[in-house]
């Protein structure tokens, strides 16, 4: 059994793991209106993924006797300048899942919850590959600069890395 204070660490993350889906919904759908249908087609990805991120720790809280409140949401951003917004925002996000995630690790280790811990490094790792591919997006972009045709050249390797992702 968790105690009171995992219980409520946990319930925090599942409500920001599907704020965050909520978030790359709403990427996906500024790509999709934008024209770039790779991004689009990765963010709805992205968005899937962070769902079963957010079961995942539901399944989880619920077998060790928890109670999982599923609460309200916030709405999320939809409006980005530019496609380098869209992920410079993304990058950001991920950042600050990763913050939050090491915050529960740590709460973990207060309460002695060394279940609860391990259960957890499946994030740390997540999230370490999140913030590395976000990254790398980026410095992609970077290389292209303002360059159209590059852009188009980008959303189609965007296309390319969802593709090779879902075979890992």
């Amino acid at each position: 059994m968790v105690s009171k204070k995992i219980k409520k660490a946990l319930n925090d993350q599942i409500k920001l793991e599907s704020e965050s889906s909520q978030l790359y919904l709403a990427m996906a759908c500024w790509a999709e209106v934008n024209g770039f249908e790779g991004v689009s087609e990765f963010m709805y990805d992205q968005s899937d993924e962070e769902r079963q991120h957010m079961l995942k720790i539901i399944k989880y809280l619920n077998n060790r006797g928890g109670n999982t409140i599923v609460s309200e949401l916030n709405a999320p951003k939809h409006k980005f300048e530019s496609i380098r917004d869209l992920f410079e925002n993304l990058l950001q996000h991920e950042i600050f899942i990763s913050e939050q995630i090491n915050k529960l690790v740590h709460i973990t280790f207060e309460e002695k919850d060394f279940a609860t811990h391990s259960f957890l490094q499946w994030y740390v790792t997540e999230q370490i590959e999140e913030e590395a591919t976000a990254r790398n997006i980026i410095d992609k972009m970077n290389l292209i600069g303002d360059n159209v045709s590059g852009l188009y050249l980008f959303d189609n390797e965007i296309k390319k890395l969802r593709s090779d992702t879902k075979n890992i």
